[in-house]
């Protein structure tokens, strides 16, 4: 995936709390999904391919 990140739309979690803390967000590329820290997105994003989404959110929720 690309690594320029900043012209993509990022999404805030639906279970990002409103204090501010453990806050992800998510960005649909064409190859995958990216997910960086909302408090510090200079740090890189990691990308999740399209086919392992569902299981990788299923398994964070699990945690």
């Amino acid at each position: 995936m690309s690594s320029g990140t900043t012209e993509l739309a990022w999404f805030t979690s639906s279970y990002s709390g409103t204090q501010g803390d453990d806050c992800v967000e998510v960005a649909v590329a064409e190859q995958g999904v990216l997910v960086r820290d909302s408090k510090d997105v200079s740090r890189p994003a990691f990308a999740v391919g399209r086919a392992s989404w569902g299981p990788f959110v299923r398994f964070a929720a699990e945690r």
